[in-house]
């Protein structure tokens, strides 16, 4: 994709703004944002109030599982303190599941037209996934700023984050791959990244156990992270 193909409606501009600072609003709330795989769609509720408990109160639902839909449904029903986004968007037909679903924002592995359309024709905040300078540019032609670094590869994405937020400084980024709690104050120290996403605050084993005192444990340890952000 690039910035030529890029045909925001002059009528959406205006809720393309709010869709996208609404993103960046939600990075700002937490240092770590957890990537969860649900399985069985009743332990969601178990899960989300486990994380809130800890004091993380937004996180994403991977759309890889035949009751991850339903799991959104379920957080948003029940625990409304929560903000739960959808992961792995990977087309227009998929925004539009999760908004159904009650997703509250979006996630994607990369950014291609008809998704991107679907976003911000629907309004829902978008975190689509980049690497390179051509997709942090044809993210920005859309409209967003707020930006998934997929695959961060634990430290890799530390000097890749620096070499990108020098030519796009209004960019936000939230690296996510491989990466461990003790790569995160480097992240965090960098101006353009408010937040990292990781998988290792809700552990497929912890959330299969459904022992949630251990997964309240760990996101107080990622809310703990709040400090280490950059000034």
């Amino acid at each position: 994709m690039n910035g030529a193909m890029v045909q925001v409606p002059a009528s959406q501009l205006k809720d393309l703004h709010r869709s996208a600072q609404g993103m960046l609003d939600l990075l700002a709330r937490t240092p770590v944002m957890p990537i969860i795989w649900i399985h069985e769609a009743d332990t969601a509720v178990g899960v989300a109030r486990a994380l809130v408990e800890g004091g993380v109160t937004v996180f994403e639902v991977l759309l890889r599982t035949p009751a991850a839909l339903q799991a959104v449904e379920a957080v948003r029903r029940h625990v409304p303190e929560a903000t739960v986004g959808a992961g792995t968007l990977l087309c227009a037909a998929d925004v539009q599941r999760a908004l159904d679903a009650g997703a509250q924002f979006g996630v994607t592995p990369g950014l291609v037209p008809d998704l991107a359309q679907a976003a911000v024709r629907l309004q829902l905040p978008l975190l689509p996934g980049v690497w390179t300078a051509s997709e942090v540019m044809s993210a920005m032609a859309w409209g967003f700023e707020a930006l998934k670094l997929f695959p961060a590869n634990g430290l890799q994405g530390v000097q890749q984050i620096e070499h990108l937020q020098g030519v796009f400084p209004r960019a936000r980024f939230c690296p996510t791959g491989g990466i461990k709690p003790e790569h995160i104050p480097q992240y965090l120290a960098l101006r353009s990244c408010p937040t990292v996403g990781g998988s290792w605050v809700t552990p497929r084993a912890l959330v299969a156990a459904r022992d949630y005192p251990a997964i309240t444990a760990l996101a107080r340890q990622a809310a703990a992270f709040m400090s280490a952000r950059s000034a």
